[in-house]
């Protein structure tokens, strides 16, 4: 979908009119929204335990511009990230995916 066809079809959108966007474009929508919650997750965490984007790289074996990415919503995560960052937080971690609705992901201290 150009910009065009996006403008068109945001504006019949505010109009009430029902769009329907291509399979393409609904995909990555809900990899935006897998990005914006693994971001927030991992800075929730992070500043909860008081560490800096530097500290949580080292501990993770990784740049400080990747964790800046995925903070920043430029990173969908994968299976393997997600478990490199929760050892990196000391965390469990809780992913709740429901079809149709907003994902949640939280790292969190472990059950004791």
């Amino acid at each position: 979908m150009n910009h065009l066809q996006w403008k068109t079809a945001h504006t019949r959108a505010l109009l009430g009119e029902q769009v329907e966007e291509p399979p393409e474009v609904v995909e990555h929508r809900r990899e935006i929204r897998y990005a914006l919650a693994f971001g927030q997750a991992l800075y929730d965490r992070r500043t909860v335990l008081g560490l800096s984007q530097a500290e949580v790289a080292r501990r993770a074996n990784m740049t400080e511009a990747e964790i800046e990415n995925i903070e920043g919503a430029d990173t969908v995560p994968t299976l393997l990230l997600l478990e490199k960052l929760a050892v990196a937080l000391e965390a469990e971690l809780d992913l709740h995916v429901v079809p149709g609705a907003d994902t949640k992901l939280r790292f969190h201290a472990p059950a004791a």
